[in-house]
C-alpha cells in the first residue's frame, strides 16, 4: 500500500501552513454549523478538508494518464502516473529490451517527466511486484485506513492547533471566548435592555450564579436561531460588561453581580500581599526543609505529592485567620475547582459541624480562599486552629471540620501590643479546638495589633529587623530561652506576610541569629 503525502510528518510539522483558502474554510464552518468550535474540533474539520482535497488532486491526476505498473504494456506516446512520485506525470519517449538473472526478459521504458526531467523504469515485469496495484492492496486512487482525521489529529494535533491559533488571532472577525472560536459578526445583536433584564434576574436569584441559558429563558434572544448562538452572544456581551463576572469553574461558565461580590475577593486584602525576597535556598538545612514542607505555605510553591486527595490538613495562621481566608497550599489547591485564567470561582462550603452553607470564593492567582470570616468568629476558632478540607461529590462544594471539644481552659501564648511594638505573654484562656500548639497563639487588642501591622508596612521594617524584634519576646516564654523555627515562622506572619524560606535562610546565613539545638533558634548575644 503506497504512502500518501498527507501521511508524512513532515507535511504537518514542517511544511504545514494555514493558507488565505483554508481561513475561508474554517470561517465557512461557524456560518454552516452557527455555534462555537473548539480548536479540536476547528483541527479536526481542517484534517479532512485536507484529505478530501489531496484525494481531488489525486483523482484529477489519475485522470490525465494511467497509472504505471511494472507489470503492464505501454506504448510510446502513452501518458502515465507514478503513484510512488507523488503521482506525477510523464510521457514514453523510447522502449527497450531488459534483462537480468533475478527478473529474466521485460522492456525498459524511458520517461520525460512535465518538469523535462528523464527516468528508466521497468515494465512487463512478470514477477510480482509492490508497485502493482492490486499486488500493493490499492484501488484507481490508492486508500489507507490510516489516513482519518483522528489518526493524523492524535499524531499531529499539537502543531496543526498550534498553527490555527497563530493564524485566527491575526482575524479581525475571530473570536475566542470560554476555549472556543467564533465569528464576531455571526454574534446576536445584544442591546442594554438585554443586559439590564439579565442583571435584574441575577439580582432576584438570591445571590447565586446562573449559567446562561438560565437568564436566556427571560430573554427574548434566541427566536429564530440556534440555542448555541444565542447562548455566545449573550455570554461575549455579558463578559463586556463591567457588572457582570463569569464565576464558574474551568469550562462553566456561571454569571454572577461583581457588585455582589466580597472586596477580598476582587482585590488580594493586603494582610496577604508579599513581595517577594531573594534568598539563598542551598542554606536550608534538611531539617529545615522538612519544616517547610510540614507548614506547607501556600507562598512557599510547593509541588504537590501523592495522589489527588480527598482531604487535607492545614493549620491556620494570622494573615488568614485575620482577613478570613483559607490559603490554597500545595495540599489543599488541589481540592478547590480553578479557572487557569486566574479569576475566582464561587463555591459553596459545608460547614462539618453544623452543616450550614456559605458561599466561599477561589482566588486561584493569588492562592487563597475568601468568605470564612462568619465561621471562624462562630466557633471561635484560634491562630494554629487544625482545619480539614474535604472534597465532596460536588466539585463546587467544600467540606470544612475541626476538631472540637468541649471549650476548656488553657494557658496561651498571647500576642500584646506594647509601646508600638508586639510583645507576647502567657494567659488563660477558654478554648474549643484542636491546634498545632507551635503555631498557636491569641490576639485579642486587634486594633493594637493593625496598628503595629500598618506601621512595619509603612516603614517599610526589613523581615531581619522585625525577627530581631520578635525573638526576644518568644524566647522569654521558652525555659530554654529559644524559638522553635515554626513559633518564629507563625510570629512574624503577624507584622508581615512571609512563607518559611526567607525566615529559615536568614536564621542559618545571619550572624543576629544563633543555633541552639534543632529547630531551636535565639538571638545572638
Amino acid at each position: 500500500m503506497l504512502p500518501r503525502l498527507i501521511q508524512s510528518p513532515a507535511y504537518w510539522t514542517g511544511s504545514f501552513k494555514i493558507t488565505r483558502p483554508d481561513v475561508e474554510f474554517l470561517f465557512s464552518q461557524f456560518l454552516e454549523q452557527e455555534r462555537p468550535l473548539s480548536n479540536r474540533d476547528l483541527a479536526l474539520r481542517l484534517i479532512r478538508h485536507r484529505i478530501g482535497q489531496e484525494e481531488e488532486k489525486l483523482k484529477k491526476q489519475i485522470e490525465r494518464g494511467t497509472l504505471f505498473q511494472p507489470r503492464e504494456k505501454y506504448k510510446v506516446g502513452q501518458m502515465l502516473v507514478f503513484p510512488a512520485l507523488d503521482y506525477a506525470l510523464g510521457k514514453v519517449l523510447h522502449k527497450r529490451p531488459g534483462q537480468n538473472a533475478e527478473d529474466g526478459e521485460f522492456t525498459v521504458i524511458e520517461v520525460e517527466f512535465e518538469d523535462k526531467q528523464r527516468r528508466e523504469f521497468a515494465s512487463m515485469l512478470e514477477r510480482p511486484h509492490v508497485l502493482n496495484i492490486d499486488e500493493a492492496g490499492g484501488q484507481s486512487v490508492p486508500q489507507d485506513d490510516s489516513v482519518d482525521a483522528e489518526t493524523i489529529f492524535e499524531r499531529y494535533g499539537d502543531a496543526i492547533i498550534e498553527e490555527i491559533e497563530a493564524r485566527l488571532v491575526d482575524q479581525d472577525d475571530a473570536l475566542f471566548f470560554n476555549g472556543k472560536w467564533f465569528l464576531k459578526s455571526l454574534l446576536l445583536g445584544v442591546n442594554v435592555g438585554h443586559l439590564n433584564l439579565a442583571e435584574a434576574i441575577l439580582d432576584i436569584n438570591e445571590g447565586r450564579p446562573l449559567p446562561v441559558e438560565d437568564i436566556l429563558k427571560e430573554l427574548d434572544l434566541s427566536a429564530g436561531s440556534s440555542k448555541e448562538l444565542a447562548e455566545i452572544s449573550l455570554n461575549v456581551a455579558m463578559s463586556a460588561d463591567e457588572r457582570f463576572e463569569d464565576v464558574g469553574p474551568d469550562g462553566q461558565i456561571r454569571w454572577f453581580l461583581r457588585r455582589l461580590e466580597p472586596a477580598d475577593a476582587l482585590t488580594i486584602p493586603p494582610r496577604l500581599a508579599y513581595q517577594p525576597l531573594d534568598y539563598d535556598r542551598s542554606s536550608l538545612t534538611g531539617e529545615l526543609l522538612e519544616f517547610e514542607r510540614e507548614l506547607d505555605d501556600e507562598l512557599s510553591n510547593l509541588a504537590p505529592s501523592g495522589e489527588q486527595p480527598r482531604e487535607a490538613l492545614l493549620s491556620l495562621i494570622y494573615p488568614h485567620r485575620r482577613v478570613g481566608t483559607l490559603p490554597l497550599t500545595s495540599r489543599i489547591e488541589r481540592l478547590f475547582p480553578l479557572a487557569p485564567d486566574g479569576r475566582h470561582v464561587r463555591i459553596i462550603f459545608v460547614d462539618g459541624e453544623d452543616g450550614t452553607e456559605f458561599p466561599g470564593w477561589v482566588v486561584g492567582q493569588h492562592k487563597y480562599v475568601a468568605g470564612l470570616n462568619d465561621f471562624y468568629r462562630r466557633h471561635r476558632l484560634p491562630i494554629g486552629a487544625a482545619i480539614t478540607v474535604k472534597a465532596t461529590d460536588d466539585p463546587l462544594r467544600i467540606k470544612l471540620d475541626f476538631e472540637s471539644y468541649r471549650p476548656r481552659t488553657e494557658y496561651i501564648r498571647l500576642a500584646v501590643p506594647q509601646n508600638g511594638r508586639l510583645t507576647f505573654a502567657n494567659f488563660k484562656r477558654s478554648i474549643g479546638a484542636g491546634y498545632d500548639e507551635l503555631l498557636f497563639l491569641g490576639a485579642e487588642d486587634i486594633e493594637g495589633v493593625d496598628s503595629i501591622w500598618t506601621a512595619t508596612r509603612d516603614r517599610r521594617r526589613g523581615l531581619v529587623d522585625i525577627m530581631r524584634d520578635l525573638m526576644p519576646e518568644l524566647a522569654k516564654l521558652n525555659p530554654q530561652n529559644a524559638v522553635h523555627v515554626k513559633t518564629l515562622y507563625g510570629a512574624v506572619n503577624i507584622l508581615r506576610r512571609c512563607p518559611p524560606g526567607p525566615i529559615f535562610a536568614a536564621l542559618t546565613t545571619r550572624s543576629d541569629f544563633e543555633h541552639v539545638a534543632g529547630p531551636y533558634w535565639r538571638l545572638s548575644s
